[in-house]
Protein backbone atom coordinates (compact mmCIF):
# COMPACT_ATOMS: atom_id res chain seq x y z
CA UNK A 1 0.00 0.00 0.00
CA UNK A 2 1.32 3.42 -1.00
CA UNK A 3 1.34 5.79 2.02
CA UNK A 4 -0.55 9.09 1.91
CA UNK A 5 1.81 11.83 3.10
CA UNK A 6 0.76 15.40 3.79
CA UNK A 7 2.61 17.80 1.52
CA UNK A 8 3.95 15.06 -0.74
CA UNK A 9 2.55 13.90 -4.08
CA UNK A 10 3.08 10.32 -5.26
CA UNK A 11 5.05 10.28 -8.51
CA UNK A 12 5.59 6.61 -9.25
CA UNK A 13 6.42 3.26 -7.71
CA UNK A 14 9.14 0.80 -8.56
CA UNK A 15 9.42 -2.82 -7.51
CA UNK A 16 10.19 -1.95 -3.90
CA UNK A 17 10.30 1.87 -3.63
CA UNK A 18 7.72 4.64 -3.85
CA UNK A 19 8.75 8.10 -5.07
CA UNK A 20 7.11 11.37 -3.98
CA UNK A 21 7.68 15.07 -4.66
CA UNK A 22 6.63 18.31 -2.97
CA UNK A 23 6.16 21.96 -3.98
CA UNK A 24 9.88 22.57 -3.44
CA UNK A 25 10.68 19.97 -6.15
CA UNK A 26 12.33 17.78 -3.52
CA UNK A 27 12.16 14.01 -3.91
CA UNK A 28 11.20 11.56 -1.18
CA UNK A 29 12.12 7.89 -1.65
CA UNK A 30 10.19 5.48 0.55
CA UNK A 31 11.46 1.90 0.81
CA UNK A 32 8.55 -0.50 1.22
CA UNK A 33 8.65 -4.02 2.62
CA UNK A 34 7.99 -5.45 -0.85
CA UNK A 35 10.55 -7.90 -2.16
CA UNK A 36 11.25 -8.74 -5.78
CA UNK A 37 13.01 -11.64 -7.45
CA UNK A 38 13.60 -12.53 -11.08
CA UNK A 39 12.03 -9.15 -11.98
CA UNK A 40 8.72 -9.97 -10.28
CA UNK A 41 7.27 -8.37 -7.17
CA UNK A 42 6.48 -11.19 -4.76
CA UNK A 43 3.06 -11.22 -3.11
CA UNK A 44 4.51 -11.56 0.40
CA UNK A 45 6.32 -8.63 2.10
CA UNK A 46 9.28 -9.00 4.47
CA UNK A 47 8.53 -7.09 7.70
CA UNK A 48 10.88 -4.12 8.36
CA UNK A 49 12.79 -4.76 5.14
CA UNK A 50 12.38 -1.16 3.98
CA UNK A 51 13.83 0.20 7.19
CA UNK A 52 16.74 -2.25 7.12
CA UNK A 53 17.65 -1.36 3.54
CA UNK A 54 17.33 2.38 4.09
CA UNK A 55 19.48 2.42 7.24
CA UNK A 56 22.12 0.13 5.73
CA UNK A 57 22.28 2.25 2.57
CA UNK A 58 22.77 5.37 4.70
CA UNK A 59 25.66 3.66 6.49
CA UNK A 60 27.35 2.81 3.19
CA UNK A 61 26.65 6.22 1.60
CA UNK A 62 28.47 7.84 4.51
CA UNK A 63 31.37 5.37 4.43
CA UNK A 64 31.88 5.75 0.68
CA UNK A 65 31.27 9.48 0.26
CA UNK A 66 34.98 10.13 -0.33
CA UNK A 67 34.84 7.86 -3.42
CA UNK A 68 31.77 9.45 -5.03
CA UNK A 69 29.06 11.89 -3.88
CA UNK A 70 25.57 10.49 -3.29
CA UNK A 71 22.00 11.75 -3.68
CA UNK A 72 21.11 12.06 0.02
CA UNK A 73 19.84 15.50 1.13
CA UNK A 74 18.11 14.75 4.42
CA UNK A 75 16.62 12.07 6.64
CA UNK A 76 14.08 14.54 8.07
CA UNK A 77 11.07 12.73 6.59
CA UNK A 78 7.36 12.47 7.48
CA UNK A 79 6.69 10.56 10.68
CA UNK A 80 4.65 7.91 8.85
CA UNK A 81 7.73 6.76 6.90
CA UNK A 82 10.37 7.46 9.54
CA UNK A 83 13.38 5.18 9.19
CA UNK A 84 12.42 3.92 5.75
CA UNK A 85 12.62 7.11 3.69
CA UNK A 86 15.14 9.73 2.58
CA UNK A 87 14.93 13.08 0.84
CA UNK A 88 17.26 13.12 -2.17
CA UNK A 89 18.30 15.44 -4.95
CA UNK A 90 16.94 14.60 -8.40
CA UNK A 91 19.32 12.75 -10.68
CA UNK A 92 19.22 12.03 -14.40
CA UNK A 93 19.95 8.33 -14.08
CA UNK A 94 22.24 6.45 -16.45
CA UNK A 95 20.25 3.65 -18.15
CA UNK A 96 22.62 0.93 -16.96
CA UNK A 97 23.07 -1.06 -13.78
CA UNK A 98 26.69 -1.04 -12.72
CA UNK A 99 27.62 -4.45 -11.34
CA UNK A 100 30.93 -5.35 -9.73
CA UNK A 101 31.78 -9.02 -9.26
CA UNK A 102 34.62 -10.36 -7.16
CA UNK A 103 33.29 -13.93 -7.06
CA UNK A 104 31.54 -16.22 -9.50
CA UNK A 105 27.82 -16.52 -8.71
CA UNK A 106 24.31 -16.05 -10.04
CA UNK A 107 23.91 -15.11 -13.69
CA UNK A 108 27.69 -14.81 -13.95
CA UNK A 109 28.11 -18.48 -13.03
CA UNK A 110 25.38 -19.46 -15.52
CA UNK A 111 27.11 -17.56 -18.33
CA UNK A 112 30.57 -18.82 -17.36
CA UNK A 113 29.45 -22.45 -17.66
CA UNK A 114 28.36 -21.81 -21.25
CA UNK A 115 31.11 -19.53 -22.56
CA UNK A 116 33.83 -19.17 -19.89
CA UNK A 117 33.05 -15.45 -20.00
CA UNK A 118 30.92 -12.89 -18.14
CA UNK A 119 29.69 -9.95 -20.18
CA UNK A 120 32.36 -10.67 -22.76
CA UNK A 121 35.19 -10.83 -20.20
CA UNK A 122 37.24 -14.01 -20.60
CA UNK A 123 37.87 -15.86 -17.34
CA UNK A 124 40.26 -18.70 -16.44
CA UNK A 125 39.16 -22.28 -16.96
CA UNK A 126 38.31 -24.53 -14.01
CA UNK A 127 36.40 -22.05 -11.84
CA UNK A 128 33.43 -23.30 -9.82
CA UNK A 129 30.32 -21.73 -8.37
CA UNK A 130 31.51 -19.31 -5.66
CA UNK A 131 35.13 -19.11 -6.89
CA UNK A 132 37.00 -15.89 -6.21
CA UNK A 133 37.87 -14.15 -9.47
CA UNK A 134 41.50 -13.19 -10.22
CA UNK A 135 40.40 -9.57 -9.84
CA UNK A 136 37.02 -7.81 -9.56
CA UNK A 137 35.28 -7.19 -12.87
CA UNK A 138 32.73 -4.65 -14.12
CA UNK A 139 29.71 -6.34 -15.68
CA UNK A 140 27.00 -3.85 -16.65
CA UNK A 141 23.36 -4.70 -17.28
CA UNK A 142 20.44 -2.99 -18.92
CA UNK A 143 17.70 -1.48 -16.77
CA UNK A 144 14.55 -3.29 -17.77
CA UNK A 145 11.16 -1.66 -18.05
CA UNK A 146 8.53 -2.97 -15.64
CA UNK A 147 7.63 -6.51 -16.59
CA UNK A 148 10.82 -7.01 -18.59
CA UNK A 149 14.05 -8.73 -17.57
CA UNK A 150 17.41 -7.09 -16.94
CA UNK A 151 20.08 -8.33 -19.34
CA UNK A 152 23.84 -8.47 -18.89
CA UNK A 153 25.70 -6.55 -21.58
CA UNK A 154 29.31 -6.14 -22.66
CA UNK A 155 31.34 -3.04 -21.87
CA UNK A 156 31.17 -2.14 -25.57
CA UNK A 157 27.37 -2.25 -25.43
CA UNK A 158 27.52 -0.06 -22.32
CA UNK A 159 29.64 2.44 -24.26
CA UNK A 160 27.05 2.46 -27.05
CA UNK A 161 24.30 3.20 -24.52
CA UNK A 162 25.89 6.02 -22.52
CA UNK A 163 29.05 6.98 -24.40
CA UNK A 164 32.65 5.84 -24.01
CA UNK A 165 33.77 8.48 -21.51
CA UNK A 166 30.78 7.98 -19.21
CA UNK A 167 31.20 4.19 -19.39
CA UNK A 168 34.85 4.45 -18.35
CA UNK A 169 33.98 6.75 -15.43
CA UNK A 170 31.19 4.47 -14.17
CA UNK A 171 33.44 1.41 -14.48
CA UNK A 172 36.17 3.12 -12.45
CA UNK A 173 33.71 4.29 -9.78
CA UNK A 174 31.99 0.92 -9.55
CA UNK A 175 35.23 -0.98 -9.02
CA UNK A 176 36.55 1.61 -6.54
CA UNK A 177 33.33 1.43 -4.49
CA UNK A 178 33.34 -2.36 -4.58
CA UNK A 179 36.98 -2.56 -3.52
CA UNK A 180 36.51 -0.29 -0.51
CA UNK A 181 33.24 -1.96 0.53
CA UNK A 182 34.69 -5.45 0.06
CA UNK A 183 37.67 -4.68 2.25
CA UNK A 184 35.48 -3.11 4.93
CA UNK A 185 33.03 -6.04 4.92
CA UNK A 186 35.95 -8.42 5.30
CA UNK A 187 36.82 -6.76 8.63
CA UNK A 188 33.29 -7.66 9.76
CA UNK A 189 33.57 -11.31 8.77
CA UNK A 190 31.56 -10.98 5.55
CA UNK A 191 32.50 -11.63 1.92
CA UNK A 192 30.98 -9.08 -0.47
CA UNK A 193 30.74 -11.35 -3.50
CA UNK A 194 29.12 -8.87 -5.86
CA UNK A 195 26.95 -5.77 -5.85
CA UNK A 196 24.99 -3.41 -8.07
CA UNK A 197 25.21 0.38 -8.14
CA UNK A 198 23.17 3.00 -9.97
CA UNK A 199 24.51 6.41 -10.89
CA UNK A 200 23.02 9.65 -12.15
CA UNK A 201 23.90 13.25 -12.90
CA UNK A 202 22.76 15.90 -10.40
CA UNK A 203 21.56 19.42 -11.32
CA UNK A 204 25.14 20.75 -11.10
CA UNK A 205 26.37 18.15 -13.60
CA UNK A 206 28.12 15.96 -11.01
CA UNK A 207 27.94 12.16 -11.16
CA UNK A 208 26.38 10.84 -7.95
CA UNK A 209 25.57 7.47 -6.46
CA UNK A 210 21.81 6.99 -6.24
CA UNK A 211 19.13 4.41 -5.47
CA UNK A 212 20.45 2.09 -2.74
CA UNK A 213 23.94 1.01 -1.74
CA UNK A 214 25.25 -2.41 -0.76
CA UNK A 215 22.08 -3.92 0.67
CA UNK A 216 21.02 -7.60 0.78
CA UNK A 217 18.70 -6.75 -2.14
CA UNK A 218 21.49 -5.44 -4.37
CA UNK A 219 24.46 -7.52 -3.18
CA UNK A 220 25.59 -10.98 -2.25
CA UNK A 221 26.93 -11.18 1.31
CA UNK A 222 28.49 -14.50 2.33
CA UNK A 223 29.87 -16.06 5.48
CA UNK A 224 33.51 -16.79 4.54
CA UNK A 225 33.76 -20.51 5.32
CA UNK A 226 30.31 -21.81 4.37
CA UNK A 227 29.10 -19.14 1.90
CA UNK A 228 25.92 -18.93 3.97
CA UNK A 229 24.10 -15.99 2.40
CA UNK A 230 22.91 -12.87 4.22
CA UNK A 231 20.93 -11.69 1.21
CA UNK A 232 18.07 -12.30 -1.24
CA UNK A 233 19.61 -15.49 -2.66
CA UNK A 234 17.73 -17.48 -0.01
CA UNK A 235 14.43 -16.28 -1.52
CA UNK A 236 15.63 -16.90 -5.07
CA UNK A 237 16.64 -20.46 -4.17
CA UNK A 238 13.25 -21.15 -2.56
CA UNK A 239 11.46 -19.87 -5.66
CA UNK A 240 13.62 -21.98 -7.97
CA UNK A 241 12.79 -25.09 -5.93
CA UNK A 242 9.08 -24.27 -5.61
CA UNK A 243 8.10 -25.37 -9.10
CA UNK A 244 7.33 -21.81 -10.19
CA UNK A 245 7.82 -21.37 -13.96
CA UNK A 246 9.15 -17.76 -13.72
CA UNK A 247 6.64 -16.74 -16.42
CA UNK A 248 3.55 -16.33 -14.23
CA UNK A 249 2.69 -14.62 -10.97
CA UNK A 250 5.07 -15.90 -8.25
CA UNK A 251 3.75 -17.91 -5.33
CA UNK A 252 3.40 -16.47 -1.81
CA UNK A 253 6.32 -17.07 0.52
CA UNK A 254 5.74 -19.45 3.46
CA UNK A 255 6.00 -18.00 6.96
CA UNK A 256 9.31 -19.75 7.64
CA UNK A 257 10.89 -18.33 4.47
CA UNK A 258 9.73 -14.84 5.45
CA UNK A 259 11.17 -15.24 8.96
CA UNK A 260 14.50 -16.62 7.72
CA UNK A 261 14.80 -13.88 5.11
CA UNK A 262 14.16 -11.21 7.73
CA UNK A 263 16.75 -12.88 9.97
CA UNK A 264 19.38 -12.83 7.22
CA UNK A 265 18.74 -9.19 6.34
CA UNK A 266 18.92 -8.22 10.01
CA UNK A 267 22.17 -10.17 10.46
CA UNK A 268 23.71 -8.38 7.46
CA UNK A 269 22.79 -5.00 8.92
CA UNK A 270 24.08 -5.80 12.41
CA UNK A 271 27.33 -7.42 11.27
CA UNK A 272 28.20 -4.62 8.87
CA UNK A 273 27.19 -1.62 10.98
CA UNK A 274 27.99 -3.03 14.41
CA UNK A 275 24.58 -1.77 15.57
CA UNK A 276 21.51 -3.61 16.77
CA UNK A 277 18.45 -3.18 14.59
Amino acid sequence: MIPELTGWKHLRSGKVRDLFTNDKDELLIVASDRISAFDYILPTPIPNKGKLLTQLSLFWFDLLKDVVPNHIVSTDVPFEVSGRAVIVKPLIMFPVECVARGYLAGSGWVEYQKTQTICGIKLPAGLSDGSKLPQPIFTPATKAEDGEHDENITFEQCEDLIGGQAAEILKKLTLALYSKAHDFAATKGIILADTKFEFGIDPSGMICLGDEALTPDSSRFWEPDTHYSYDKQFVRDWLLNSGWDRNSNPPPLPDDVVAKTQERYTSAFELITGRKF
